[in-house]
């Protein structure tokens, strides 16, 4: 991909001019100027809560800057909210999709532009205009799915269709590639390719360096709330982007001595789980973990490994035999299974940290009591000590580096990758004897992945036993000392990390071994 910068002395498609934005005592944005050229792909880099999301939601008017100044092609704009930025050909993918699931991908696209009345001719439009979109990006999806049925690299294609199909000329993507696969994410990337090439202007929210690297011509990094600089993407290399991120050097590959596995903690055998539906979904999952080690599950998304780590969780029925510390494990999917399970050594990250491991409306300290309400630690004679669980909140907070560090702040008010680590906190420091861990760090900075990973490293060196759910090969490769290829439902053999690589687990996780392939 071609890195080529237009001439600066060419109008910038977006200027921000002194920018600032300061949520009470948290300031998220101070003094930010910025200049993204037309037809290409700028890239916004830095740590959780380093403000990217906040400058561009600023943008896109769902925020009001408390100063600074707007150009969009050349011209003033106010902005004073997202149907201004859509007037002004602005759109915008936000982290989490902003779709209803129970419409379909043509009732999300036309909803909000509607042709007054007649919702008919709307959605005749809207799929005349949609077939003649997919086939200029290569953004094929079929307009009649409901959203709830088609997976999430779909859902972000109809995102984007919507911003196009409101004429947006700059389009911005939070974290795209957070709920993608890897190989989802280079057809996004793709995608935005031809789009650059068509002339949009895009702005990507990341804290990948890779894509950063790979997609983007210039890049701004962005530390507490300012512009650290903007430089040429060919310019610079990963480590001095991750330093220019963090403020220091940051090692980019996990530090660990070869494991030592202990007795067996876990026994899975036959596992099975069915969907709502009545279509299984797990068909006969066979393995074990040992103390002081980890084992890793890769696979691409969709393909049981969501069940299998609900079922062990204790809150999804199924069948088969598990057994934990010797002795086994009730499968109803009753509530009190996943209480029985914390209460014997089992903690459990879930992969989707909005909707399975934090109450978004709760308060941070009343997140990192979920679960352990009733631990011995909170106890005041027969009353829970909301006291101790402030202050216990407090010290998870400095440990774990969430920022801000604001136990009464709601969990909503957090970025994503601070969301997550509110939820690592709570699990990883009950110090249990299994975690079951799901996409660790998904949306999480490069400085805190580097922390995660210590703190899952350091579990296992503890002599615990760890079972590691990622999409992202690299990490899964990097940190396991076994490795369980899932492929719809089934497992279809484990390596060893250093007698394989991501060409051979990639065709399993395609259903093919590299002898048939």
């Amino acid at each position: 991909m071609s890195n080529s910068v237009p001439a600066l002395d060419s109008v910038p498609a977006i200027e921000l001019v002194g920018i600032s934005k300061a949520f009470g005592p948290v300031q998220a944005n101070k003094d930010i100027s910025i200049r993204v050229m037309p037809g290409t792909i700028h890239g916004i880099i830095g740590e959780n809560g380093a403000g990217k999301s906040t400058l561009m939601s600023i943008l896109y008017g769902f925020y009001k800057a408390d100063a600074g100044e707007i150009f969009i092609a050349g011209k003033k704009n106010l902005i004073p909210d997202s149907q201004a930025a859509i007037s002004a050909g602005i759109g915008m993918v936000f982290q989490h999709f902003k779709l209803v699931e129970n419409f379909t991908v043509l009732e999300n696209v036309v909803l909000g532009v509607e042709d007054g009345f007649m919702l008919r001719s709307s959605i005749s439009k809207a799929r005349r205009v949609l077939r003649e979109l997919s086939e200029d990006y290569g953004l094929k999806v079929d307009p009649d799915a409901r959203i709830e049925d088609i997976g999430v690299g779909m859902q972000q294609r109809v995102e984007i269709l919507k911003a196009l199909y409101r004429q947006a000329d700059i389009l911005i993507l939070d974290e795209p590639t957070g709920t993608l696969t890897p190989a989802e994410a280079d057809q996004l990337f793709r995608i935005l390719d031809r789009l650059k090439e068509e002339g949009k202007t895009i702005v990507l929210i990341t804290h990948k360096l890779r894509e950063i690297m790979d997609v983007t011509d210039t890049v701004s990094v962005m530390r507490a709330g300012e512009i650290v600089t903007t430089v040429t993407t060919s310019d610079v290399s990963p480590p001095e982007l991750a330093e220019l991120m963090v403020g220091r050097k940051v090692l980019l590959s996990v530090e660990k001595t070869p494991a030592k596995p202990g007795p067996k903690l876990l026994q899975v055998r036959d596992l099975r789980v069915e969907d709502d539906k009545g279509v299984e979904r797990l068909k006969g999952a066979t393995f074990d973990v040992h103390a002081g080690e980890i084992l890793g599950i890769a696979g691409v998304a969709g393909n049981g490994q969501s069940e299998l780590l609900e079922a062990l969780a204790g809150y999804r029925k199924a069948k088969g035999n598990v057994i934990f510390k010797n002795k086994e494990m009730n499968l109803s999917g009753l509530a009190s299974n996943g209480r029985d399970r914390r209460e014997i050594g089992m903690a459990h990250v879930p992969e989707d940290r909005q909707s399975e491991g934090l109450i978004m409306d709760f308060k941070a300290w009343e997140n990192t009591a979920l679960g352990y309400h009733l631990a011995s630690v909170y106890k005041q004679q027969v009353l829970i000590n909301n006291g101790a669980i402030k202050e216990d909140t407090r010290q998870k907070m400095q440990r774990f580096d969430v920022r801000p560090q604001a136990p009464h702040l709601e969990a909503k008010n957090f970025s994503g990758g601070n969301q997550q680590k509110i939820v690592l906190a709570r699990e990883i420091e009950r110090n249990p004897d299994l975690l079951l861990i799901g996409q660790p760090t998904r949306g999480v900075d490069i400085g805190a992945i580097e922390f995660i990973h210590k703190q899952i490293v350091a579990l296992r060196d503890q002599g615990k036993a760890i079972l590691l759910v990622s999409v992202e090969l690299d990490e899964i490769m990097s940190l396991s000392d076994r490795i369980a290829v899932m492929f719809d439902g089934s497992i279809m053999g484990e390596r060893l990390p250093d007698e394989t690589d991501e060409a051979e687990l990639g065709l399993m996780m395609a259903g093919m071994s590299r002898d048939a392939a």
